[in-house]
């Protein structure tokens, strides 16, 4: 099964039988504090021109729980969570496609979720909204109820502690920007650094400026070099569990599974008791 779906293709489909959900999951980091700009609102972007019969889904309130001890973007309450896709129309037998503005993070973030709690066809728009050429429409569907039941795989998530041994046993990919993980600013969270053993791998680097993600060929010769071999597990985190599951379409996208930190440095960095690395090197 394809992790990603291109335009062209997404144009075909919804012009076929059983086309696929489409939810729209606009999301933006909010640098609200650091900026004094008020933060994004996806739904308002939603509002003024979305995907035909495209459902937005609120990243902050359905795909994560409040921000507290468990990281700024804990794993919803999986009820919760359930109950908000069966309103997006989502059902165990129709397939699905995220997209979101462009970036990719609330996309993959929603893709991963889905996946993770046992959707079997789940598709991100590769290039997000921009590179979609046809009609947007503005009027809200109101979808028949679908009948998903989120069922959470025994594998694919990594906690505070999984991730650290994964580091020492596998590859644990730290997919923030490079000066994060190496202490040098920390815009967000109590301190900057990284989980000892992780290796920068920031999730940028995995698409074109047009925000496409690169070759499969590709991203598999970028992560055999940060010593993805496929002959260890690979785990991935990020500031929150947002850009981190976009590293993990990537991997997904190179034919790589890897788990998810949902937790990330958010969870890690607020306990004092945690070790910290700082500078460019894993260790």
């Amino acid at each position: 099964m394809n992790a990603t779906i291109s335009a062209s293709a997404l144009a075909r489909e919804l012009t076929a039988g059983n086309p696929p959900v489409l939810l729209d999951v606009r999301w933006q980091l909010s640098t609200a504090k650091a900026t004094g700009e008020p933060p994004f609102d996806g739904r308002a972007a939603y509002r003024a021109g979305h995907l035909p019969g495209a459902v937005f889904v609120d990243l902050d309130g359905e795909l994560a729980s409040a921000p507290g001890e468990r990281g700024r973007h804990p794993l919803p309450d999986l009820a919760e969570f359930g109950a908000a896709m069966r309103r997006a129309g989502v059902s165990s037998g129709t397939p699905v496609v995220v997209y979101d503005g462009g970036m990719g993070w609330g996309a993959a973030r929603a893709w991963w979720l889905l996946r993770w709690t046992g959707h079997p066809d789940v598709r991100v728009l590769d290039g997000g909204l921009p590179s979609w050429e046809g009609p947007l429409e503005t009027s809200e569907p109101a979808p028949a109820e679908g009948d998903f039941t989120p069922v959470p795989s025994a594998t694919g998530l990594l906690d505070a502690d999984g991730a650290a041994a994964l580091a020492r046993s596998g590859v644990l990919l730290d997919a923030r920007a490079g000066e994060r993980y190496r202490g040098e600013v920390e815009p967000i969270d109590r301190v900057g650094g990284h989980i000892p053993g992780a290796v920068s791998a920031p999730t940028t680097e995995n698409v074109g400026p047009d925000g496409r993600f690169l070759p499969a060929g590709e991203l598999r010769a970028r992560f055999e070099e940060l010593g993805v071999s496929g002959d260890a597990p690979v785990g991935v985190y990020c500031g929150s569990g947002v850009s981190g599951a976009h590293e993990v379409l990537a991997l997904a996208v190179a034919g790589i599974p890897a788990a998810l930190y949902v937790g990330s440095w958010s969870e890690w960095s607020s306990d004092p008791e945690r070790p910290v690395a700082v500078g460019p090197d894993p260790q």
